[in-house]
């Protein structure tokens, strides 16, 4: 299995409840199909660089799994089919932006303690 990151963008007219709905279903789908998340991040209303189907917002959403290689084709099938997604983007992980990512989360676990 690989390790993969993915990063997508939900439409601004949805409300929270079915943005959280939209973010599970694919964690769900993730973890259906043998997947394991790493890590999830929702990092929240975000301006646009440039307008998308006339929006200048959305919701940014990152997902962090370990998956077998051709799920990812299933995973992006799916977020072309959803009209809630207006924008993704899923790379592979190689092993130094692994140890990155895992720097980061710990970076923010400590100053989440310290803020505590």
């Amino acid at each position: 299995m690989n390790q993969y990151e993915t990063v997508f963008i939900l439409t601004p007219v949805l409300s929270e409840q079915q943005m959280k709905e939209a973010v599970q279903k694919y964690k769900d789908l993730i973890l259906g199909n043998g997947g394991e998340i790493v890590n999830e991040e929702s990092w929240g209303m975000r301006k646009l660089a440039y307008p998308i189907q006339k929006k200048t917002t959305g919701f940014y959403n990152l997902f962090e799994f370990k998956a077998d290689p051709s799920f990812v084709l299933k995973l992006e099938t799916e977020f072309r089919r959803d009209e809630r997604v207006i924008r993704f983007l899923t790379s592979k992980m190689e092993k130094y932006a692994i140890k990155y990512s895992e720097t980061r989360r710990k970076a923010v676990k400590n100053e989440e303690a310290k803020e505590n």
